[in-house]
């Protein structure tokens, strides 16, 4: 009898041998592991319930997609769902085509209400777009940084143009404390608050 049986009987030997020959395509389960917890504490520090972000997140990808199919490349839109309200950012090529997103979007199940911020111009460039990440970049690392009393997940940043939105589910001061963070951040243009405002956070 080897070593390895006289330790562990058959069966467990075997389950350990398994498992060995198993570990290095389980080494890259790991990362998985942590980032799934990681997504758990943000979706528990979120003031919105769970069926709300659920529910933002079809709203954004039925907008988009809706959008798409009816304008294709003639327009560049960006929807954006929190607490079920909308935001539609980007251009348009003319008033008529930029109501006629804001209605598709209204018409999709569970929206309660639209925020129309759609520019009638030319589709925005591709380097102006890249600049626009960045200053949503900057905005946020200085939100996760700030000593304002507020948490970086309760606000969401979306940038156009040089313009800053901010959604979320605040209290006045903290909308007051984030809109000062985001006016003095570099390259932002203008700050538009489209925050759901609560009296106090919930418990």
């Amino acid at each position: 009898m080897t070593a390895l049986n006289k330790t562990f009987p058959p069966f467990r030997a075997l389950a350990l041998i398994a498992l060995l020959g198993l570990a290095p395509q389980l080494q890259g389960c790991f990362p998985l592991i942590a980032g799934g917890a990681g997504a758990t504490a943000l979706a528990l520090d979120d003031r919105r319930t769970v069926g709300a972000q659920t529910e933002d997140k079809e709203i954004d990808l039925r907008g988009e997609s809706r959008v798409n199919d009816r304008f294709g490349d003639k327009v560049h839109i960006n929807v954006t769902s929190f607490n079920r309200n909308v935001l539609l950012t980007g251009e348009a090529s003319d008033a008529a085509a930029k109501a006629q997103i804001e209605k598709i979007v209204r018409e999709i199940p569970n929206v309660r209400g639209v925020v129309n911020e759609i520019q009638v111009a030319g589709v925005s460039s591709y380097s102006s777009r890249g600049n626009d990440t960045y200053i949503t970049s900057k905005v946020k690392a200085r939100f996760i940084d700030n000593s304002g009393g507020f948490s970086a997940n309760h606000v969401k940043v979306v940038t156009e143009g040089g313009v800053v939105y901010l959604l979320g589910l605040v209290t006045r001061k903290e909308a007051e404390a984030a809109a000062e963070i985001a006016r003095t951040t570099g390259g932002v243009q203008k700050v538009v608050r489209v925050f759901e405002y609560i009296e106090a956070p919930p418990k």
